[in-house]
């Protein structure tokens, strides 16, 4: 199988006035094609730091990080930039949708970025929110949708590019429980027809099961 994400000794340090904070302590991590991964741990466990590093938004202190056979540790910030939009897809809590566009120019916003022409851009967007299940709520705006809808709409976006991986960030965290379980079910669809990788972070043990693999965090160390 493909290794899409491998990381080596992966260490993160902050600085916080004076004091040196490490946030992670010689992470090793690979995660394969098609896997779905779920990282759990406590406040301040380092789960965060971790998925802000396989998402490119951030630098590891030291250690060695491939994405997709790409080594990305050193990369500047353009470049990282480059890596964000051709490879990830990226699904936060709060959404994340311009109040302003409808949810098919929501979808269309990474598209843009990648200088792919209008019709293609509508064909592919119609066809995220149509996986989804919001074929027929493209022209609302996000004020028009429930939270589980504006959630899928965020989903579309993440896929509407066809990454190598999708990151979400406690995807779940403000919906109700028949909504979240709804979401997860988008993703384990995801996951089983298309093979894509999905890397989550919760603190819901029940979410993180629905994943094929948990990373327990404590305190920078995968336990």
């Amino acid at each position: 199988m493909n290794k899409v994400i491998r990381m080596e000794k992966i260490y993160k340090n902050y600085k916080l006035g004076q004091v040196n904070v490490e946030a992670l302590k010689g992470i090793d991590l690979e995660v394969e094609e098609g896997e779905f991964i779920s990282i759990m741990g406590p406040s301040g466990s380092g789960k965060s730091t971790l998925l802000n590093l396989i998402g490119c938004l951030d630098q590891p202190t030291d250690g060695i990080y491939e994405l997709d056979g790409n080594r990305v540790e050193k990369l500047n910030d353009f470049q990282l930039s480059e890596i964000r939009n051709n490879f990830l897809g990226f699904v936060f809590q709060s959404f994340n949708l311009l109040s302003t566009l409808n949810a098919i120019k929501n979808v269309e916003i990474p598209l843009i970025y990648r200088g792919i022409r209008k019709k293609k851009r509508r064909e592919l967007c119609e066809e995220a929110l149509e996986i989804v299940g919001l074929g027929d709520r493209m022209n609302h705006l996000p004020n028009q949708l429930s939270g589980g809808q504006q959630q899928r709409v965020a989903i579309a976006r993440a896929i509407v590019g066809k990454p190598s991986v999708i990151l979400a960030d406690e995807p779940t965290g403000a919906l109700d429980t028949k909504t979240g379980n709804d979401i997860m079910d988008i993703f384990k669809r995801l996951n089983k027809e298309t093979n894509m990788t999905i890397v989550q972070v919760t603190h819901e043990e029940n979410i993180a099961k629905i994943g094929n693999r948990i990373i327990r965090l404590i305190d920078g160390h995968i336990k």
